[in-house]
């Protein structure tokens, strides 16, 4: 019985014997692999060197190897470096920009209107003056300068009187027009007192004048264009009056008169009637003014009149001064012959009864004419005024280097001889947020009425929230000049219609989608066409801000990313600020060609939340210069 008993206790000791000798075999064989592979590896980089230090050992003349030490040719080496670690982050001296500054002389620089290359264009009818863009190998990758100085504008109102000489250093204006108050020369500064050639009490009493002919005050006139604009006082002044004015004038007719006026804070285009049409839709403005604009209105078949005629809008307002008004007075002062003038008038009686316009009034140095509110009576009356006649097959708000043509545009169909033409506009402030005609029409397929409502409503909140990431457009006055370079239907523009700014609203003429530039017009706002792969039709540093809303992923395969962000650099302000909706991997790219631009930007959440994969780039210009003038250059200016 004792040996039964000790029989299970042996068994189990020698299971315990056998279980320790097998895991250390088992050990044991793992060290020596372990090491053999060790070993192995240690052998083939060893071949490497070995072969590299031979080489190294011959060429510098050391002992020579009579037998080959590695008779294995290894094509790949084994690497232990870690290749994931992030680069260390450059020190703010040490960065160079990719894309340099400028030279000094390029620092007025429009691409689209450059003086030297409209040399080569035709002058019959100012075509030289109109836009000719550089082909892509002429496209500056530089960066333009402002000029050494360079102060932040005056803030709105006082900027409507007041901008630094430094910002725009000419003074041939204060020269030329020193009798007529365009603008004057006060130390640091230039001070302009609101006058024009044609309304030496200041624009202030001018507009008074028309006031007391055609009604300014009951918001039924609320966008106004201005030819010839000179420093923008007309358009200036209407502000207070909350009618926004589109003026334009040519590059370089007097130096730098749209630059003073878009440093006043006051929207204006580069810009002449020539032989293309203006860039706006048809029906967009209340009221056409010219004031000694040097228009030859009764030439070349009333071409011109005609196309005030197509941006006018039904029951709108065609005001001139200036010649030939009132030359029974003027004549003599104006170094023409009475009878040159008299004919000149006549003229353009003729062009505009031709138009169906109705002269509502001349007094003193102002005439007024009225565009029908329909074309019923215009259409029955071809038969007195052959010409010009209607136009057939054209759209009428094509407007991006479109030739203008010697035909009337038609108005939309009506089906009696009160009704507005294209549907009657409300009164500004209701105009803002009413349903378009345009859209309610049904004339925009794709956009209706409840698409208008949820659009406005967006934007209301996408702008609050920009507040939020830019604390200067959330600063009453610190921006004024703004620019949206996709508006769609201006929603941006009219979340923004209570703070102390305007709003250039801009429509890609390569948009996919509907010409909404008409709506935009409807509701109030002002805007223009563009190819954003060419150069916009304005000075250098014209904008406080700009938005661009899926410009990058609209112009992809276009033209280069890097030209529309050199674009955005040229007219931005130092200081100004840049708000970018887009994809993501679109927004990475542009940040890399941002920090080569001394642009201090950062990717942001949408508005609805991280997971949206559009995000927002919110980036500001660092403020730079160029370097000062030599003395006696800078005399000389």
């Amino acid at each position: 019985m004792a040996a039964v008993a000790c029989f299970p206790r042996r068994l189990s000791q020698i299971t315990l014997f056998n279980t320790k000798m097998f895991s250390l075999y088992y050990v044991t064989l793992v060290v020596i692999l372990c090491t053999t592979f060790y070993l192995i590896g240690i052998w083939q980089h060893s071949i490497g060197l070995i072969s590299t230090s031979s080489s190294a050992a011959v060429a510098g003349g050391g002992f020579q190897s009579t037998v080959s030490c590695s008779p294995i040719k290894t094509t790949t080496q084994l690497d232990f470096l870690s290749h994931h670690l992030p680069p260390d982050p450059p020190s703010e001296t040490a960065r160079v920009p990719r894309f340099p500054p400028c030279d000094i002389s390029l620092s007025e620089y429009t691409p689209c209107e450059d003086v030297q290359r409209s040399l080569k264009f035709d002058r019959d009818m100012l075509i030289y003056r109109e836009r000719h863009c550089p082909e892509k190998d002429e496209l500056l990758k530089c960066r333009i300068p402002a000029p050494y100085g360079y102060k932040v504008p005056f803030r709105w109102p006082e900027s409507r009187e007041f901008a630094w000489f430094a910002n725009v250093p000419h003074k041939e204006l204060t020269i030329e027009k020193k009798n007529q108050n365009w603008v004057r020369v006060e130390g640091d500064r230039f001070r302009f007192p609101g006058g024009g050639t044609m309304f030496p009490r200041g624009a202030g009493a001018y507009i008074d004048d028309i006031d007391k002919l055609i009604n300014l005050k009951d918001g039924s006139i609320r966008t106004a264009i201005d030819t010839g604009c000179g420093v923008a006082s007309w358009g200036a002044y209407l502000l207070s009056r909350n009618i926004l004015a589109m003026s334009f004038a040519p590059r370089d007719t007097h130096e730098a008169q749209v630059q003073f006026a878009l440093e006043r804070g006051v929207p204006a285009l580069i810009g002449v009637i020539a032989s293309i049409r203006l860039p706006y839709p048809s029906r967009a403005f209340d009221m056409a003014h010219c004031s000694r604009c040097l228009i030859p209105w009764g030439q070349y078949d009333g071409l011109y009149l005609i196309e005030v005629d197509r941006v006018l809008r039904p029951g709108g307002y065609w005001i001139l001064s200036g010649p030939p008004i009132n030359w029974e007075k003027y004549w003599k002062g104006w170094n023409r012959t009475a009878g040159d003038l008299k004919s000149e008038q006549s003229l353009i009686e003729t062009v505009a009864k031709s138009l169906c316009w109705k002269k509502l009034v001349q007094k003193d140095d102002l005439a007024i004419w009225q565009k029908p509110t329909n074309h019923i009576h215009c259409k029955a009356n071809r038969k007195v005024y052959k010409r010009p006649r209607f136009c057939q097959a054209q759209n009428p708000d094509t407007a991006w280097y479109t030739k203008l043509e010697t035909c009337l545009t038609p108005l939309p169909e009506v089906s009696n001889v009160k009704e507005v033409a294209g549907g009657e506009l409300a009164k500004w402030p209701e105009r803002l947020n009413t349903i378009p005609p345009r859209i309610s029409s049904g004339s925009l397929p794709g956009i209706t009425e409840t698409t208008f409502v949820e659009n406005s409503e967006l934007w209301k909140k996408r702008v609050e929230y920009y507040k939020t990431i830019d604390y200067q457009l959330a600063e009453t006055g610190r921006y004024r000049n703004l620019l949206d370079m996709n508006a769609y239907l201006g929603g941006f523009a009219a979340a923004l219609v209570n703070d102390p700014v305007w709003v250039m609203n801009t429509v890609p003429v390569e948009a996919d989608q509907i010409n909404t530039l008409g709506v935009i017009y409807e509701r109030g706002l002002i805007g223009t066409y563009q190819n954003w792969c060419e150069a916009m039709s304005t000075y250098p540093r014209t904008y406080d801000f700009i938005h661009a809303d899926s410009i990058f992923s609209l112009y992809k395969n276009k033209c280069e990313m890097e030209d529309i962000i050199l674009e955005m650099d040229r007219i931005l302000r130092p200081e100004g600020s840049v708000i970018i909706r887009d994809d993501v991997d679109v927004l990475v790219k542009l940040k890399n060609i941002m920090d080569g631009m001394q642009w201090d930007g950062r990717i942001l959440d949408h508005e609805d939340g991280p997971h949206e994969r559009n995000k927002i780039l919110f980036a500001v210009k660092q403020y730079w210069t160029a370097s000062p003038l030599p003395t006696k250059l800078n005399q000389q200016v």
